[in-house]
């Protein structure tokens, strides 16, 4: 886990799916959380999600993270295809998770292609895109 001030980034988690030096596409959700004492379950069904990415078709992989300060978490996910990351937000249980929460907050998210899969950069990229609020 990686804490700077603010932010704190959860490990790598890896999906099934390799792409070495094949292009990509990359997605951030960022959900502020309006009420404090909603957090933890918010948190809670993040770590479920994770649970589940070894096996989630088309992931390369994820991270998580939060700025607790801010009520603000999320992830940032890497993705074979755009076909590979509509399947995930049709997959029955996100829309479920995204039903239960959508009155707990307000979500952004972005997406945008990578010419191929380094996750340092864009790890960098995303994290100014969060700095920026998405």
């Amino acid at each position: 886990m990686i804490v700077e001030l603010d932010l704190t980034v959860g490990q790598w988690t890896a999906g099934p799916c390799t792409a070495a030096d094949e292009p990509v596409l990359v997605s951030v959700t960022d959900f502020h959380v309006a009420r404090v004492r909603d957090l933890p379950a918010v948190w809670a069904e993040g770590l479920r999600l994770r649970r589940a990415w070894p096996a989630m078709p088309g992931a390369v992989g994820m991270w998580l993270w939060a700025k607790p300060l801010r009520r603000r978490s999320g992830s940032v996910s890497v993705w074979r295809s755009e076909e590979d990351l509509r399947r995930f937000v049709r997959w029955p249980r996100h829309v479920a998770i995204m039903h239960r929460y959508r009155e707990f907050g307000e979500i952004a998210s972005c997406t945008w292609p990578a010419e191929r899969f380094d996750r340092a950069q864009i790890w960098g990229d995303a994290r100014r895109r969060l700095a920026a609020g998405t």
